[in-house]
C-alpha cells in the first residue's frame, strides 16, 4: 500500500494483529435413540447392512485423527443422549485408543419420547470454564437422529462459554415425522448457546459419505471459521464439456473472369 502524502509509509501499512488460535476440548453427544439403528443406503463386509450409529463411529474416528493431525493437543470427551445428555467417558484424551473403545461400549436404548438437551448444556458450561482455566476452548458436537422428537431445553444464557456443532440425521418428511420442525430446533439451539460460530448440517439421504463430508468440514476451528452462508465447500465436481470446435468458413472461389 502506498503512504499518504505527508505521512511515512510505516504509518500508511496495513498490519494484522496476531492471536491466539486455542487448543480445542471437545465433548460428542451421540444419539442412543433406536432411531440411530436405522439403516443406511450401503451395505458392509459381507453384506451386513450398515445403521447410523455404525457410520457416526466411523465418522467421529475419521474426526479424531484428522484433528490429532492438525494439533496432537485436541482432547475429546463422549456423552450419551436419551431423554437426556449422560456421560459415557468424562475425560477428555487425545487418545485414538481410547476414543474406539467409549465408542464400544455406546448403548442405544428404548424410544425416548423426549430429548432434554439441558442437562448437556449445563455439563458443558461446567466444563467449557475448566478448559478456559488452561487457555483452551470447548465444543459440543451433537449427533442427533430422531425425525419427530423437537429437543427442547431449559437453559438461562447469561454467557457464552463454548460452541455446539449439530450433525442430524432423519427419515423423509411423512405424516409420523417432522424433521424440518426438528432441525428448525436445532437450529435455534446453536444459535443459543454458541460463542463462536456453530455449524448445523442435516442429511436425510441415507448415505455414509455425506456424513463424512459434513463431519470433514467440522474440522474447521471455531475461531477461523466464516458464517455458515458463507460456505462454499466442498466445491461441485461439474463436468465441464469440450469447447465446441470453430467451424472452417466457407471459402467461396472467385469466378473465372
Amino acid at each position: 500500500m502506498e503512504g499518504i502524502e505527508g505521512e511515512s509509509s510505516e504509518a500508511s501499512r496495513y498490519s494484522l494483529r496476531p492471536s491466539r488460535i486455542s487448543n480445542e476440548d471437545i465433548i460428542f453427544c451421540i444419539d442412543s435413540d433406536p432411531e440411530s439403528l436405522c439403516e443406511m443406503k450401503v451395505t458392509g463386509p459381507n453384506g451386513r447392512p450398515v445403521t447410523r450409529l455404525d457410520s457416526i463411529k466411523q465418522a467421529i474416528l475419521l474426526f479424531i485423527n484428522a484433528k490429532l493431525t492438525i494439533n496432537p493437543d485436541n482432547r475429546f470427551s463422549f456423552a450419551v443422549l436419551g431423554k437426556s445428555a449422560s456421560w459415557l467417558r468424562k475425560e477428555f484424551s487425545g487418545d485414538v485408543e481410547s476414543a474406539m473403545t467409549a465408542l464400544r461400549g455406546l448403548p442405544t436404548t428404548s424410544s425416548c419420547g423426549h430429548a432434554d438437551l439441558t442437562s448437556l448444556f449445563r455439563v458443558a458450561s461446567h466444563e467449557a470454564k475448566k478448559s478456559r482455566a488452561q487457555n483452551r476452548i470447548l465444543r459440543v458436537i451433537l449427533i442427533y437422529c430422531r425425525s419427530s422428537t423437537r429437543p427442547q431445553h431449559q437453559l438461562p444464557v447469561n454467557e457464552k462459554c463454548f460452541s455446539l456443532d449439530v450433525l442430524y440425521l432423519h427419515d423423509k418428511p411423512g405424516p409420523d415425522n417432522c424433521p424440518q420442525e426438528v432441525y428448525d430446533a436445532l437450529v435455534d439451539a446453536v444459535e443459543y448457546v454458541s460463542e463462536y460460530e456453530g455449524y448445523i448440517f442435516e442429511s436425510g439421504q441415507g448415505l455414509s459419505r455425506i456424513l463424512f463430508r459434513y463431519m470433514c468440514i467440522m474440522l474447521a476451528h471455531p475461531q477461523q471459521r466464516c458464517t455458515q452462508e458463507h460456505l462454499d465447500i466442498p466445491k461441485p465436481l461439474a463436468k465441464k464439456s469440450p469447447p465446441a470446435e470453430a467451424m472452417p468458413e466457407d471459402v467461396t472461389s472467385a469466378p473465372n473472369q
